[in-house]
């Protein structure tokens, strides 16, 4: 037997591992292909730019103006919020309040077209105008207070032994009697007119500069009717004017003398244009 060692270009199990293991030399990974998108980018060109058909553009349109139906709907259930706190009574009375003033627009309605038809239909017209005329120019004098007037209405009288009631407060009773329908106002003998305003300060109340003391006293012209709820109202005059510790008396009357007077005034630049 030969005993002669061999190298290892002679013996080919010379360069392997012990217990038959074949090792593996590392190879480098290789590199994703160029063209690979990442799953964020396929994200995105999925979203974006959106491709909507047109049926999915028409229910958007549709949801859009459901939406703003709906935000109507609550913002005016939120401003009817104040009627539904108030009573049954409350709410009758507003409404029959809202229904007179309805009525007298119908009513001034009927009566300017019975005085066209009357122009239309009168054999003398020029006499039927000038009555008219005439009719239209108590009518002004009336509300200018120029004229005196006399007719149905309220007396409201406002005692203030606590010296409380202030001037914004009676002109807010003159502004709910206006709005419920009153054609002539007097106050402690001083005529109320579109330009009167009221100063001073509570227990000092002036009314176009003069000065009137309490019991300060109204004279109303008006459908009493209308006139008594309207200052009765809930949150109205007659409840401020008792917060303030001030008594209110309302009475109806048949016959209410307005005669305060305001001398006529003319105009320094507005002229007719009437020929």
């Amino acid at each position: 037997m030969n005993n002669e060692p061999m190298n290892n270009d002679e013996n080919p199990r010379s360069g392997q591992p012990e217990g038959g293991a074949h090792a593996v030399p590392d190879a480098p990974l290789a590199p994703p292909p160029a063209n690979e998108t990442t799953g964020r980018q396929r994200l995105k060109a999925g979203l974006w730019p959106p491709r909507l058909s047109r049926a999915q553009l028409i229910v958007a349109v549709l949801l859009f103006g459901l939406g703003l139906g709906l935000a109507i709907q609550v913002r005016s259930t939120s401003d009817d919020s104040a009627l539904r706190g108030a009573r049954q009574e409350d709410l009758v009375r507003i409404l029959d309040e809202v229904d007179d003033r309805t009525q007298r627009l119908e009513d001034e309605k009927q009566r300017l077209d019975d005085q066209r038809t009357e122009l239309e239909n009168s054999s003398d017209q020029a006499e039927e105008a000038r009555k008219q005329t005439l009719e239209k120019e108590r009518q002004l004098g009336i509300l200018a207070g120029t004229v005196a007037a006399q007719g149905p209405g309220i007396t409201l009288t406002i005692t203030d032994p606590a010296r409380a009631v202030a001037p914004d407060m009676l002109l807010d009773a003159i502004q709910e009697l206006r709005a419920a329908g009153a054609e002539a106002i007097e106050v402690n003998g001083v005529r109320v007119v579109a330009n009167t305003y009221f100063s001073g300060d509570a227990g000092d109340v002036q009314v176009d500069g003069k000065k009137i003391e309490a019991p300060y006293e109204f004279a109303v012209i008006g459908k009493p009717q209308d006139l008594e709820p309207a200052l009765n109202i809930p949150g109205g005059v007659v409840q401020t004017l008792e917060k303030e510790q001030a008594t209110v008396l309302v009475e109806r009357s048949d016959d209410i003398v307005v005669d305060a007077l305001r001398p006529a005034q003319r105009p320094d630049y507005a002229r007719s244009s009437s020929p």
